[in-house]
């Protein structure tokens, strides 16, 4: 994921960086998986202002953490794109958020065999099985 990010992020400007520390707010620190800022300094601390997108890869012990309580901090973090990656076995299923006032709302969902076809903040096309080959 991290790759095909960087690829499209280079064309476009913007850096990709994984596990990461991500400033939220004053006291609030995460470190998403993936994600994709306007700044080349990664430093100790990326403030989320930054941040064009971020990404998370749901496993079976953060399934509730990735899908409900980090949706709502980057929300609030005002983090304008949230890209969710939910394996399933042999499948992949790609989930892309836009950031709407407060709340994200579902853009589009890609499963393998399908195209996500991402135009903002960067310009990418991926097939969630090519991910998994």
């Amino acid at each position: 994921m991290a790759n095909a990010l960087e690829i499209a992020g280079r064309a476009g400007g913007l850096v990709v960086f994984e596990a990461v520390n991500v400033r939220l707010g004053t006291g609030r620190i995460v470190i998403p998986d993936v994600v994709v800022a306007e700044t080349d300094d990664e430093g100790t601390v990326v403030d989320a202002t930054e941040l064009r997108l971020v990404s998370e890869i749901v496993s079976p012990g953060s399934a509730a953490t990735d899908r409900l309580l980090k949706t709502q901090l980057y929300a609030v973090g005002r983090i304008p794109w949230y890209l969710l990656v939910e394996p399933d076995g042999s499948e992949l299923t790609l989930r892309l958020f836009r950031l709407d006032g407060e709340h994200y709302v579902e853009e589009m969902v890609a499963k393998s065999g399908e195209r996500l076809e991402v135009r903002e903040p960067l310009h990418l096309v991926l097939d969630p099985g090519a991910l998994l080959r």
